[in-house]
């Protein structure tokens, strides 16, 4: 009897095309997908798109279209470039689907039903240009970028997730593979220590949502929404949940590091209050950087999956990313990289293994697999690959069971290497030159070693590489790799005897252009990507404006100010007048910029030394992805000088600069046409 196996990636979120970062995540679950299924699990496989949100409402006027459309055309993006790489998912759910809407209603009702939803309303801060909420004072700075941050105020309905902190840390601790890897568990482990606070699930002030059963005035947030799919997609509220009896719960579900507070605090939180089954575990990856940033339609540095498919294929992307990155870390990404790799494994390694073993069976045994000697034509060198097989087919499925992805890698091609040196000392073409019987048995056995341990590889990385593997399987004269059991994989397998398909290079090498080319492509289609960054800024942009004590999508808002029973936390209406004592207690004064540079690890953020003529002061920007430090030498600009110092990355910020924000959130800071002196104040 087969065992079951469901894995899912994140739902990719449709305000942005698709890039390598996507990929990234989804090819690591066909991989492991794929694998499974060779084992003989019976396996699903769920991928689909988040299509909900204030961010989408926003994104979809800007594009002068309605939400649906705009959610369609970039959900079928994301479909398309699966498709085309090849990707086995069992299920592509859409958020906007019906049977999604009807799940997510039904698990609303549920934990309703068991009382753990109530309704109240929110006032905190958020940060515009981050879209998200901050524990910060009304006025402070958002502690990521040190924007200024808005005031809002909504009714919203709770979910009592303060009643679960100590089943929360019971979970983890008596199941330490449910978050992996370490680092992220230690994370969440100490996020919920710090204390939870009931969190908003509803929204009232837009309407592009699930609406919330029995209250049509509010939609219900966007991450309820969206981490419900896992089961809906499933059948879970429907009347035909048997795929959700079979399947559920998860055994894997594969995330970016950036959202593993939704998935492993709020997820099963709610699947507690349902009393569902949590799933077995929650795999978070780090974030594949390109020039050493994480990709990013506002900073202009995403990859698109169609140049490297256009120019090397789809096998190249997956095993560069499998076994460059090591799994679980921030990986890099660059194109110089990917064909280096490219070339030094798949073309001169794993692709000349096939071609120069096959193509020797091919001319020297009419392409028929000869029969290995067991007399004196058999050496140890022979036992010594079959051992060095042996052992990679053990710790490759122990490691790849892990998702050690690259060390499995690493173990494969270690593999080919030690074949490709037997080959080297062996010389079979001299072999061949002789006539005499035991060099054409020694031929035999050398060619029939070289090309059993090439099946081994072929088998072990067709998860990773699945055209290239088919090929090379094909040409080993095996059929259908497909229907091969991995499960069943051991030395001594290739028959004696079987006839050889066509020969073909199945990993031709890059030439120097080729990195050129795929340069020039991208380059191409940046005004296009562009384009979409525009689109999507501009809804930020918007929030700023007339909508800028409304809340944004991305972070779910916590620690609700004001819940209906307790006293609601004074706030500050836009619409409020004040004095002119008030504004006098703003001290504003000119400064020259002295010294700017980047903070390590904060893409966001620049350290200003400014001169405000009577002392030096220590400023923390969060202008970096709009002025390079050297354009602010000498640059005279107005600051907020009677602020209270606050620490950002570790750093103490001494003020704060004045700078207006453009529609996209692009900043623009305060200047003078006249020759200001330092240290002048503005009244």
């Amino acid at each position: 009897m087969s065992n079951k196996f469901y894995i899912t990636t994140p739902i990719y979120y449709v305000n942005a095309r698709p890039h390598i970062g996507h990929s990234y995540t989804t090819i690591a679950c066909d991989a492991i997908a794929r694998r499974h299924r060779g084992l003989g699990d019976d396996t699903w496989f769920l991928t689909g798109t988040d299509e909900h949100g204030q961010k989408i409402e926003r994104a979809a006027a800007a594009a002068q279209t309605s939400p649906q459309k705009f959610a369609d055309n970039v959900s079928a993006e994301f479909r398309a470039l699966w498709d085309r790489m090849g990707i086995t998912y069992d299920d592509y759910i859409r958020t906007t689907s019906e049977r999604h809407k009807s799940g997510v209603q039904a698990l609303w009702r549920r934990l309703r039903d068991n009382g753990y939803i109530y309704k109240g309303s929110y006032t905190g801060q958020y940060c515009v240009f981050d879209e998200m909420y901050v524990e910060v004072g009304p006025g402070e700075p958002c502690p990521e970028c040190g924007r200024p941050t808005e005031t809002i105020k909504e009714e919203n309905y709770f979910f009592k997730l303060s009643a679960f902190a100590e089943p929360l840390i019971e979970l983890y601790t008596s199941q330490p593979d449910f978050i992996r890897p370490e680092t992220r568990r230690n994370e969440v482990i100490a996020f919920v220590k710090s204390g939870l606070r009931d969190q908003s699930i509803s929204r009232s002030t837009f309407s592009w949502g699930i609406l919330v059963p029995d209250d049509p005035k509010h939609v219900i947030y966007v991450w309820f929404d969206a981490l419900a799919n896992y089961a809906t997609a499933l059948g879970y509220g429907s009347s035909d949940d048997s795929k959700f009896k079979k399947f559920w719960p998860a055994d894997v579900h594969m995330i970016g590091k950036e959202i593993v507070r939704f998935h492993c605090v709020y997820w099963p939180a709610f699947l507690m209050a349902a009393r569902l089954p949590l799933p077995k575990s929650i795999v978070a990856h780090g974030w594949l950087l390109f020039e050493e940033n994480k990709m990013s339609k506002s900073r202009g540095n995403i990859v698109r999956s169609e140049t490297i498919l256009d120019v090397l294929g789809a096998d190249a992307l997956r095993y560069f990313l499998l076994r460059e990155v090591v799994f679980g870390q921030d990986g890099s990404f660059s194109f110089d990289a990917l064909v280096q790799r490219y070339n030094s494994d798949l073309a001169n390694g794993l692709g000349n293994l096939a071609s120069r073993t096959l193509a020797m069976i091919t001319r020297y045994f009419k392409a028929e697999v000869p029969y290995p000697s067991h007399t004196a034509a058999h050496t140890p060198e022979e036992d010594l690959v079959a051992a060095l097989a042996k052992h990679t087919i053990k710790e490759f499925h122990e490691l790849f069971e892990q998702h050690q992805f690259s060390r499995a890698l690493e173990l494969a091609w270690a593999l080919v290497a030690a074949v490709d040196k037997y080959i080297v000392e062996n010389e079979p073409w001299a072999l061949a030159e002789q006539q005499d019987e035991n060099s054409r048995a020694r031929l035999a056995t050398v060619l029939y070693t070289s090309a059993e341990a090439l099946r081994i590889v072929t088998a072990l990385a067709y998860p990773v590489i699945p055209q290239a593997a088919a090929k090379i399987w094909s040409q080993l004269g095996l059929g259908d790799l497909t229907t091969f059991s991995l499960a069943d994989l051991h030395w001594g397998q290739l028959k004696l005897g079987t006839r050889l398909g066509k020969v073909e290079p199945v990993f031709p090498r890059a030439d120097k252009s080729t990195i050129e080319r795929m340069q020039q492509m991208e380059e191409k289609n940046r005004a296009g990507a562009a384009a979409s960054a525009t689109i999507a800024e501009g809804a930020k942009g918007t929030a700023a404006t007339a909508s800028q004590a409304q809340a944004v999508e991305g972070r779910t808002p916590s620690s609700p100010a004001s819940v209906e029973g307790r006293a609601p936390s004074p706030v500050h209406s836009p619409d409020a007048k004040i004095a002119i004592d008030d504004f006098a207690k703003v001290e504003l004064r000119v400064a020259q910029v002295k010294v700017a540079e980047r903070v390590k690890g904060a893409d966001k953020l620049l350290r200003l030394e400014v001169d405000l003529g009577t002392e030096t002061r220590q400023i923390l920007a969060g202008i970096a992805e709009a002025y390079t430090p050297e354009t602010l030498i000498g640059r005279k600009i107005v600051i907020v000088a009677n602020l209270a110092p606050r620490k950002l990355r570790g750093l103490e910020s001494n003020g704060m600069l004045l700078a207006a924000s453009l529609e996209g959130g692009k900043p623009v800071l305060a200047g003078f046409l006249e020759d200001v002196p330092v240290g002048a104040r503005l009244k």
